[in-house]
C-alpha cells in the first residue's frame, strides 16, 4: 500500500527548523547505562551499540505515536497544543501534520493502512482516509456522549478497541471540561456495522491497550487514582474468547509508586510500557516478560506517556515522553503492525 497518492500525504506540513530536531543529541558511552538489564531475559533485547536518541523537543504532552513504515515517517500528537505533529526518518525533520487537531490523543493504523485517532475534544474516534477526507466511527454510546477516547488498538478481524477514561473533560487544558455521561468504558467497534460493545467496564480509567502477538491475550492499563495509600497501579491482563469477549480479568504488573500510560508488545509477547510519575529513575519504559516479571528498563529523564514499533526494520522503539520524542534500536520488533 502506498498513501503517496492520496490527500493524506499531500496534506500541507508547515515546516519547522530542522536544527530543532536535533537539540538535545549528546553522546553517550556504549553500552547505554539508560538501557538497563533487571532481569537476564531482557540482555538479548539490547543492543551494545545504540543508545537512547531524543529526537526532538518542543511539546507540552507528547502523545499517541503511530509509525507510517509506507512514507518513513512518525506521526504523533501534542495534546495541549491542539496539533498532531510527523517526524520524517531520513532527515529528521519535524512538522505539522494536522492542526487543529480536536485534541487528538492515541493513534492507530488499521488493517488498511488508515489512520485512527483519539479526540479529547470532539470526544470522538475518527478515521482518516485515503484520500485525506476524515471518518467519524463513534462519538456516543447508548444515545449519550463519550467522555473523551484515549487509547486504542486494532484486533486482526479489524475491530477496533479503545479506552475512554475521559482525560480530556477532566480540564480545559487538554480538552474542555464537561460532565461524564457514560461510564470510563473499553469498548470494542465493527468498523463494517459500527456496533459497539462495552468489553471491561471494571477499571477507574482504562488508559492503554494491547494485544499479545498471537491474540488471546489483551493488557489494559489503569490509571485510576489509588483509593488507600500502597494500593496497586495495574496493567490488568484479560484472556480474549473468540475474538469479541474478554474474561478472567487479573494484574499483570503493578506500575506503583509511578504508573504506566502507552503499553505494546513485542513479537515474542513481552510488554513494553511507558512509565511516569514515580520516583527518580523511575520515568521511562519499563519491560515485562509475558509472566509479568520486569525484565528491563529504558530510562529517560521526562515521563513518558506513550510509544510504538517502527523503522524501516520495525526494530526501532519510539517514544512520547513530556515534551520530547525519543528512540532506541532494540533487537525485537513490535507485534501486530499493519
Amino acid at each position: 500500500m502506498n498513501l503517496t497518492g492520496g490527500a493524506i500525504a499531500a496534506l500541507a506540513f508547515d515546516s519547522l527548523p530542522l536544527a530543532a530536531a536535533q537539540q538535545g543529541r549528546t553522546p553517550v558511552a556504549y553500552p547505554d547505562p539508560a538501557v538497563e538489564i533487571v532481569d537476564p531475559r531482557f540482555a538479548k533485547y539490547k543492543i551494545q551499540s545504540a543508545a537512547v536518541e531524543r529526537l526532538w523537543t518542543g511539546a507540552r504532552w507528547a502523545e499517541g505515536p503511530v509509525w507510517f513504515g509506507d512514507g518513513r515517517y512518525l506521526v504523533f500528537s501534542d495534546i495541549p497544543n491542539n496539533r498532531m505533529l510527523r517526524w520524517l526518518e531520513d532527515t529528521g525533520e519535524i512538522s505539522v501534520f494536522r492542526s487543529p487537531s480536536n485534541y487528538s490523543n492515541g493513534n492507530c493504523r488499521d488493517r488498511q493502512g488508515r489512520l485512527l485517532t483519539c479526540e479529547h475534544d470532539t470526544r470522538r474516534l475518527t478515521r482518516t482516509e485515503h484520500d485525506g477526507t476524515i471518518t467519524v466511527l463513534m462519538d456516543r454510546y447508548q444515545g449519550k456522549p463519550l467522555n473523551a477516547p484515549n487509547d486504542l488498538a486494532v484486533h486482526s478481524d479489524g475491530a477496533i478497541w479503545f479506552t475512554d477514561p475521559g482525560y480530556g473533560i477532566m480540564s480545559n487544558y487538554e480538552g474542555h471540561k464537561a460532565s461524564f455521561e457514560v461510564p470510563a468504558n473499553v469498548y470494542r467497534l465493527d468498523p463494517n456495522t459500527r456496533e459497539a460493545t462495552v468489553v471491561a467496564g471494571d477499571l477507574v480509567k482504562p488508559n492503554g491497550i494491547c494485544f499479545s502477538p498471537d491474540e488471546k491475550k489483551v493488557y489494559i492499563v489503569d490509571t485510576g487514582e489509588p483509593k488507600q495509600p500502597g494500593d496497586p497501579r495495574p496493567i490488568r491482563v484479560y484472556d480474549l474468547e473468540n475474538g469479541v469477549r474478554l474474561k478472567n480479568g487479573r494484574m499483570f504488573a503493578n506500575m506503583a509508586p509511578g504508573s504506566s500510560d502507552g503499553i505494546r508488545c513485542d513479537v515474542d509477547g513481552n510488554v513494553w510500557s511507558a512509565a511516569g510519575w514515580g520516583a527518580e529513575g523511575f520515568n521511562g519504559v519499563h519491560v515485562f516478560a509475558p509472566d509479568g516479571t520486569l525484565i528491563g528498563r529504558i530510562h529517560l529523564p521526562e515521563t513518558c506517556a506513550n510509544l510504538c514499533f517502527g523503522g524501516v526494520k520495525k526494530n526501532r522503539l519510539f517514544m512520547a515522553a513530556s515534551q520530547s520524542l525519543y528512540a532506541l534500536y532494540v533487537a525485537t520488533e513490535g507485534a501486530q503492525q499493519p
